[in-house]
């Protein structure tokens, strides 16, 4: 499960990140509501947290142009406000729960869970044509027919399938997939992607990993997606 966590807060922030990475989530962290934006627009994570007062872009607008883009990921309201017309500007932006600071972090958790488990059968497999990507057992299936993705397979069909028809960049899966700081180049996710290809093809996919010059990859199928 990866978590992005939108807080200006440095030391809140890499606090929350320390904790849930303990409790096994993969984070990401950023400290304004523009990057917020962005992060969350990549369309790659289970569940954002988000402070409402942020530099550049506060909560409320984050929350609101996430969801004007039709982004549905789960969002975990957090603000030092406690007010109800407060509570209801989150709720309203967008926000699925709204957590008063300064909170407990066994509630946190506990909210974090349960908007985890609100989301089903999407937080354990994803589809796209004929096909699923099972996420606890990282495997494709289609039909009868399953195969078992290495660990990079795995997140970049996740990432893939997370996005669907929309384009992903080569960079973008560097830097998700890799890492900011590893030596992997544009080449190494042409291989990667080659590998996927031959794995969707062996058990009988619809599902094609389409590539556009200078914007990246997206799928496309031969059936009815």
């Amino acid at each position: 499960m990866k978590i992005l966590i939108v807080e200006d807060e440095k030391v809140l922030a890499d606090s929350l990140k320390l904790m849930l990475r303990s409790k096994g989530f993969e984070t990401d962290v950023v400290y304004d509501g523009e990057n917020g934006e962005q992060y969350a627009m990549l369309n790659i994570y289970d569940l954002i947290i988000l402070d409402v007062m942020l530099p550049v872009m506060d909560g409320y607008q984050v929350a609101k142009k996430i969801r004007s883009k039709r982004n549905a990921t789960p969002i975990l309201m957090l603000t030092a406000k406690s007010d109800i017309e407060d509570k209801v500007n989150g709720l309203n932006s967008g926000a699925d729960y709204y957590l008063t600071k300064p909170f407990d972090a066994r509630e946190l958790l506990a909210c974090v869970n349960a908007l985890l488990r609100r989301q089903g059968s999407q937080v354990n497999e994803l589809t796209f044509g004929n096909t699923r990507l099972d996420l606890e057992a990282a495997s494709l299936i289609c039909g009868e027919n399953s195969v078992r993705l290495s660990a990079r397979e795995f997140e970049v069909m996740r990432m893939l399938m997370t996005s669907g028809t929309n384009h992903i960049s080569k960079e973008t899966l560097l830097t998700k997939v890799w890492g900011y700081d590893s030596n992997a180049v544009e080449n190494h996710v042409e291989v990667y992607v080659g590998f996927l290809r031959k794995k969707l093809a062996s058990i009988g996919s619809d599902v094609r990993i389409e590539a556009v010059r200078r914007l990246g990859y997206h799928l496309e199928c031969d059936g009815s997606c």
